[in-house]
């Protein structure tokens, strides 16, 4: 089949790692992205990533983009709800959502089918899904007086009020949050994701329908399709179902900058619990700086990620009596700036000596320097889970959905390996101490009460 180049204002290929064919990026007239990636084998990938997530909420609507991805499962005017998971999964489909705070996305894995029929529908039930969703206000659900917990009917007000409630009772969960809170004082990272029970329990269908209008508009949306198929064929797929009812295009929205910070934060809290809990974070590069954030993946492979690194070894494997029943790290990426943590779970009678114990570790990633083994284990952990993201559809199609939405192209993805290759023992330490600085620590302890 022929390409049809009209309302394609952009098009762009790009060498993909580990791929035989080059990743195709289209820019739609109406602003919508789509990306094709050849993948050989049986299955294939559909997916939308959105541009939204928590960092476009509110104290008054906190956690809306989360419930509203529920919703969206709930029946367009040509299915009913539950009906799309039905038809899907009776192929062999997975089909989920997720919600994070850069964005929101939605995806479909199964069998193509012969003559690629069963990828055929599900493009189609997934188009209709993201561009039709009716809300059904049976299906949210009344509101409800979250405290009083008078609720008459348990919809999917419920459900998300449910899924908090086991968030809280989760120590690492309760942790964690307080943390976020403590690192972010204006930018909107500093709201929980899945928001909070009084507003789940009492916001009206029509602030989630003015959610979904203002942001669910073709220039956040970017499509992906990954298989054996014919890119003619799947791009003219995308444009004759994702019909969007308004092309008018939204202001870009401008986020309230979080000030430097510059002193140690701590903040403490008691819980129904045995054990001590600590998460120690440092603010960390923007995802799109990519050299620093390799070098702070590699920072948290060498500190605390496995059996072999130095906080599992020196605090859990060598002492005697160690204090420490876990330990870890890890860094998590976003657009307006990564974080890096270090958790931890301890003998609560030993709280100041945990606490006292990690700065002194972290504090030895200056005093004794990063080994060539260290360094070498962790650039070879890098290149094996870079390659392991080609592996399936699955992670073809979340890898560049990450990278497309995260860092607003695949440049990142493509020049990973290479900065990888290039990096070296000295980059990663003057990368430790511009970031993983103990007086720019927040630190957050949930004890026993």
């Amino acid at each position: 089949m022929a390409l049809d180049l009209s309302q394609i204002i952009n098009q762009e290929d790009v060498k993909f790692p580990f791929l035989d064919k080059p990743v195709k990026l289209y820019k739609l007239e109406n602003g919508h992205t789509v990306v094709i990636a050849n993948k050989q084998g049986d299955l294939a990938n559909v997916s939308t990533w959105v541009k939204t997530g928590s960092i476009n909420e509110d104290d008054k609507i906190t956690g809306i983009s989360h419930f509203l991805e529920h919703l969206m499962f709930k029946g367009t005017n040509k299915y009913g709800p539950g009906e799309f998971d039905r038809i899907l999964e009776a192929k062999g489909a997975i089909v989920n959502a997720a919600t994070w705070k850069d964005y929101t996305f939605y995806y479909v894995t199964l069998p193509k089918g012969e003559n690629n029929e069963q990828f055929t529908q599900a493009l189609e039930l997934h188009a209709d899904m993201m561009l039709d969703p009716i809300f059904p206000e049976r299906e949210i659900g009344k509101a409800f007086d979250f405290n009083k917990n008078d609720v008459e009917e348990k919809r999917e007000r419920y459900v998300v009020i449910e899924e908090i409630r086991m968030r809280d009772d989760q120590p690492w969960t309760k942790t964690y949050n307080k943390l976020n809170k403590l690192m972010y004082n204006k930018h909107p990272y500093k709201r929980d994701v899945i928001g909070t029970g009084e507003v789940i329990a009492s916001i009206p269908r029509s602030e989630i329908v003015d959610y979904y209008n203002k942001w669910y508009r073709p220039e956040n949306f970017t499509t992906i399709i990954v298989g054996d198929l014919d890119e003619a064929e799947a791009l003219d797929l995308v444009r004759k179902n994702f019909v969007f009812k308004s092309t008018e295009k939204n202001s870009k929205p401008v986020y309230t900058s979080e000030p430097e910070q510059t002193e140690e934060r701590y903040v403490e809290k008691t819980g129904k619990i045995n054990t001590g809990f600590a998460i120690m974070g440092f603010h960390a590069p923007k995802a799109t700086s990519l050299k620093e954030s390799i070098a702070i993946e590699m920072i948290s492979i060498i500190l605390g990620e496995g059996k072999s690194c130095r906080l599992y070894q020196n605090l859990i494997e060598k002492p005697e009596q160690p204090i420490f029943n876990v330990i870890g790290s890890t860094q998590y990426s976003f657009k307006d700036g990564n974080t890096f943590f270090v958790q931890m779970n301890f003998k609560p009678e030993n709280k100041e000596e945990a606490l006292n114990t990690i700065k002194n570790q972290i504090n030895e990633l200056y005093e004794n320097k990063i080994t060539e083994q260290e360094f070498n284990k962790a650039k070879k952990k890098l290149k094996s889970q870079f390659a392991s993201e080609s592996e399936t559809v699955s992670e073809i199609g979340e890898a560049i959905g990450y990278y497309m939405t995260v860092c607003e192209s695949l440049s990142c993805y493509v020049e990973y390996m290479e900065i990888l290759n290039n990096i070296t023992i000295d980059d990663v330490y003057e990368v430790a101490k511009k970031y993983i600085d103990l007086n720019k620590a927040s630190i957050s302890v949930l004890m026993p009460e």
